[in-house]
């Protein structure tokens, strides 16, 4: 893959913000998972010392650790930075302040990196990315889609999110997209258009609000369930 590493800004959320940002149950963290997009999340690492069942892909795993760290160390001032210039936009309930987020952030990646090489060995940590996804149908029993679908609507067009989320669909039983918000702070214009589709296709699609909210008014996620998978959202 052509990925630049100076490109990415590897921002990842713990287990904790992962089971607020898409409702988890106690159930659901017994399920086989698929966390696409996880970057340098801590909630595989975390996840798994927990007995739980989870693989994350992302092409950033093309890396090694000490360059993804690099990486974070060059970005996360100065994301902090625009976040302390815009106070209006941001919501502090869940992390506190800002530098209660960067402390936050700080110890997701230290998780994952000490998790890193024994998850890229135990197959846990996979380079690949939307919308091709090299994993058998139905493989998983819940897809989960973190700040990547959505928030860059400006970056990718419609119907790059409506094939990837279909080809959730197909290797996942049940689909979780957070936020539904693009990074100017407002509703993605390709929301709308894709519950109306997956639901004239049969497929169980709900907004949900959620517990957690940084972006101001990013409380909500995107649940998708497979006509074929009975279990269907309360």
């Amino acid at each position: 893959m052509a990925m630049k590493l100076e490109k990415v800004v590897p921002f990842g959320r713990s287990l904790d913000e992962y089971i607020k940002m898409f409702a988890l149950s106690e159930t659901d963290l017994q399920k086989s998972i698929l966390g696409v997009g996880d970057g340098p999340a801590s909630f595989n690492a975390q996840a798994t010392k927990m007995g739980r069942n989870v693989t994350s892909i992302d092409p950033i795993y093309q890396f090694e650790k000490k360059e993804i760290r690099t990486r974070f160390n060059e970005v996360v001032d100065n994301i902090i930075e625009q976040i302390q210039a815009s106070p209006n936009d941001w919501v502090w309930s869940y992390h506190k302040s800002p530098d209660d987020l960067r402390n936050n952030r700080i110890k997701a990646i230290e998780a994952f990196i000490s998790d890193y090489d024994r998850g890229k060995q135990e197959d846990r940590y996979q380079i690949g990315e939307l919308p091709k996804l090299k994993f058998q149908d139905n493989r998983y029993e819940l897809v989960l889609c973190s700040h990547f679908l959505f928030l860059y609507s400006e970056h990718y067009d419609y119907q790059f999110h409506y094939d990837s989320i279909l080809e959730m669909l197909r290797v996942g039983k049940e689909v979780r997209i957070f936020p539904l918000l693009t990074l100017m702070l407002e509703r993605s214009p390709y929301c709308d258009r894709i519950v109306r589709e997956l639901s004239d296709r049969g497929y169980t699609v709900k907004i949900i609000k959620v517990e957690y909210e940084l972006q101001k008014g990013g409380n909500e996620m995107l649940a998708i369930v497979n006509p074929s998978f009975h279990n269907k959202l309360k």
